[in-house]
């Protein structure tokens, strides 16, 4: 538990809004996404709200929730009620990208802070960036960078590719494309398939006669889920073709069981059983909601704690106050090691390869992963070079 103590005079200068510090959970609490995100992501910021001590600079904080159904227009709706007459200060989660992309708009526009943990479109800190969003967690470049590469790296040079029918599809993919063709591989395929789609046997037979070498599943959620179960019952994972997940949640693991999901290569900015730092935060995740986080929760935890730490430090909820400490400061924590927020608003820190364990290999309960590579930090996201955010100073 980290409870800095403030001096009086620090005290006597901290401002803030209303006298409260509120945080807004806006995720997906019933819908395709919520065993990613949902109650998960609730307990995993209200934990840090505990931890921290229940206030900051004297005052209470207080955390809110909301479901967006997975809808644009209702996410947006929310966060304009929620810093309009709310006094929400830090919207956070954000499942979804497309959601995700309209929020930072709106926060932006009303100079609130939005944190991005459950949404991994690269756009998000590409020409979308605000100088009022972060993006914590991962994002499609740093999974598709990790995962093409390694199967690349064992030869596996052909890809087809399954892709979700929305915004994070569509970047996971293009970010996905982009490493195989540089690193000399060809994509022979691709196709899109609904977003809420619960029969992926058509799509998986074209992938199936494509005779690709790998078969790219860029989606998330059920629709992955589901994906997978098929792709095992029409004997992809058995055949002479590799399924890649391209984003893979511990929770879609062992939805999954091992004997579905052995083999699948994954990257990840987070595994629960990684060093004793990790375990022992997982255990307090796990008394509270009986599984195992994912890296959406452990990012939650940590960049709310961060933020509450800015507020403390800055003696103010004030936005650009706030987000500057953010910046200003390292995250060394469970989750990151020197992990830095950079002009983008992309949180840059270790990414991990990780493989799918045999039913043999697991020893205990959620024994699920075995590291293959970790890659630096300097490696894992997008250069700023690169980027189209007009934030960066070219």
């Amino acid at each position: 538990m980290c409870v800095c103590a403030l001096s009086g005079n620090a005290l006597g200068q901290a401002k803030l809004s209303d006298d409260v510090v509120r945080i807004g959970v806006l995720t997906d609490m019933s819908g395709q996404f919520s065993h990613e995100s949902g109650d998960g992501s609730v307990s995993a910021v209200k934990m840090a709200v505990q931890e921290f001590g229940g206030k900051v600079l004297g005052k209470p904080i207080e955390v809110v929730v909301a479901d967006h159904q997975n809808k644009p227009d209702v996410a947006a709706t929310r966060a304009r009620e929620w810093f309009d007459t709310r006094g929400v200060d830090m919207v956070a989660n954000l499942i979804n990208s497309a959601v995700a992309l309209s929020v930072v708009s709106v926060a932006k526009e009303k100079n609130r802070i939005a944190i991005i943990n459950g949404s991994g479109s690269s756009r998000l800190t590409g020409d979308a960036c605000t100088p009022n969003s972060i993006h914590y967690a991962y994002d499609t470049y740093a999974l598709a960078t990790g995962t093409a590469k390694a199967l690349i790296g064992q030869k596996l040079d052909s890809w087809y590719f399954l892709t979700a029918d929305y915004a994070f599809g569509h970047s996971l993919e293009a970010d996905a494309v982009q490493v195989v063709k540089a690193d000399g591989g060809n994509v022979v395929g691709a196709i899109r398939y609904p977003v809420d789609a619960s029969d992926h046997s058509s799509f998986l037979l074209q992938a199936q006669a494509s005779k690709a070498k790998v078969v790219a599943l860029a989606g998330s959620g059920k629709g992955f889920v589901n994906a997978m179960k098929a792709a095992s019952e029409f004997g992809l994972t058995q055949g002479k073709q590799t399924i890649a997940g391209l984003l893979v949640w511990d929770t879609d693991v062992h939805a999954l069981g091992l004997k579905q999901a052995q083999g699948l290569v994954l990257t990840t900015a987070f595994y629960w059983d990684y060093n004793e730092a990790t375990r022992a935060w997982s255990k307090r995740f796990y008394d509270k909601m009986k599984r195992m986080p994912h890296m959406g929760d452990a990012g939650d935890y940590s960049s709310t704690m961060h933020y509450l730490k800015a507020v403390q430090a800055a003696g103010t909820d004030q936005a650009s106050a706030v987000m500057a400490k953010m910046r200003d400061t390292p995250i060394n924590d469970f989750f990151a090691t020197n992990g830095r927020i950079r002009a983008d608003g992309r949180m840059v820190h270790d990414m991990y390869v990780y493989q799918v364990k045999r039913p043999g290999e697991s020893k205990y309960a959620w024994d699920y992963l075995s590291l293959l590579k970790t890659i630096p930090a300097d490696q894992a996201f997008r250069p700023l070079a690169e980027s189209k955010c007009p934030l960066v100073r070219k």
